[in-house]
């Protein structure tokens, strides 16, 4: 049956103001390579302990790696524990558990004549364990930013593939049978798509949106189909393109306006920008923003995402939900080793769209702020 998996994915970009100091503990004897890449501050790494994420760590962290399925908190945990061991980093642990609702009809009708629902065939819910990497105070914090850089290069020895055991890593069993882990991974290392996230535990008023600034203004300002011109108040997101992190206003603002994509940040602000143009060729309402951190794409403008319902539930806006539905990851048909097939983003004049689109805020603060924000629950 398709589904539509949600990740533990994030963007978070706002300034904050709260940062946890490690604690003493255990060091282990012998060095490994990368450890001077690190900080060299003593870190507690106690293997009896869980080291549960708290709304006290961060505010700001890296994601490391997720995972999913009967042994995820069991390797999780020891990512965590060899993160704190080997490389002397504060890594904590968060489960998020996501509801899937595929909607009704498909089936029939019951007895009574109403729809009958579909579901999953691996049940109506998912839960992950996410790696977090903290703590610190803005997301820009040079350490932070250190620490994400080091984190995508080193090769954590939990993490090493291998076709006789199982990994609950999302996506690793996936990249091995496929033989894609060889190129990414032994080039960047398996945590080399790492990013900062905000902490999930702090209330949404903690990132409050303060207006936008007029850098990010003016970063948007000339472009012809900028999400700032948007009438709507909501729209739906159906990519995102992010590069390396650039603070320099300057640097940023040459980036932009260079011919040469020859950074991250500068591919996918262009990619942004073709898929807009591709997306309006086609007749779509589409939209394009770009921040110091990433760039995205939005389809439509709304009023409202929904209408509320008596159960306190949101009975999402029809409009939303056929943008969501066309934009959507589709599954493909029976592989070598899933016979159901594997769910597969939609291309878009040659560039991959997100997997799943959201419903988003037309944006009053860094995107970065209202993507994040909203994948980890914070709206």
């Amino acid at each position: 049956m398709d589904g539509k998996p949600v990740g533990l994915l994030g963007m978070v970009v706002l300034l904050a103001s709260l940062i946890a100091a490690g604690s003493s503990g255990p060091r282990q004897a012998i060095a490994g390579p990368l450890d001077s890449l690190f900080a060299t501050a003593k870190v507690e790494a106690d293997p009896n302990k869980d080291y549960e994420l708290t709304e006290s760590n961060g505010p700001w962290l890296v994601m490391a790696c997720s995972f999913s399925g009967p042994h995820a908190y069991e390797q999780a945990h020891e990512l965590a524990i060899e993160l704190r061991q080997k490389y002397k980093l504060p890594a904590y642990l968060y489960k998020k558990t996501f509801e899937h609702r595929v909607g009704d009809g498909g089936r029939g009708v019951d007895q009574f004549g109403d729809p009958i629902p579909l579901r999953y065939q691996k049940g109506d819910e998912t839960t992950e364990i996410a790696v977090l990497v903290g703590d610190y105070p803005t997301v820009d914090d040079e350490r932070a930013q250190k620490t994400l850089d080091r984190i995508k290069q080193t090769s954590p020895d939990c993490l090493k593939l291998d076709p006789t055991r199982p990994t609950a890593r999302n996506l690793a069993s996936w990249r091995l049978f496929f033989g894609m882990a060889h190129d990414a991974e032994k080039k960047k290392g398996p945590m080399w798509k790492a990013f900062m996230v905000a902490n999930p535990l702090l209330p949404k008023e903690y990132y409050a949106p303060q207006g936008l600034e007029k850098f990010i203004v003016d970063l948007n300002q000339d472009s012809p189909h900028s999400l700032l011109k948007c009438p709507g108040r909501y729209t739906v997101q159906v990519a995102h393109f992010t590069g390396h992190v650039e603070i320099d206003q300057k640097k940023v603002q040459s980036i932009l306006n260079s011919k040469h994509f020859d950074s991250k940040l500068d591919e996918a602000g262009d990619k942004a920008a073709r898929l807009a143009k591709a997306l309006r060729k086609e007749g779509y309402e589409a939209y394009e923003f770009h921040d110091r951190y990433a760039s995205i794409v939005t389809v439509g403008s709304y009023d409202s995402v929904g209408t509320p319902r008596p159960d306190g539930k949101i009975e999402i806006n029809p409009q939303i939900l056929k943008v969501m539905e066309t934009f959507s990851a589709k599954r493909t048909r029976p592989l070598p080793g899933h016979p159901e097939g594997v769910m597969q983003p939609v291309t878009f004049a040659g560039i991959p769209l997100d997997m799943q689109p959201i419903p988003v805020e037309v944006p009053k603060a860094s995107i970065s702020s209202s993507y994040g924000a909203k994948l980890l629950g914070l709206n």
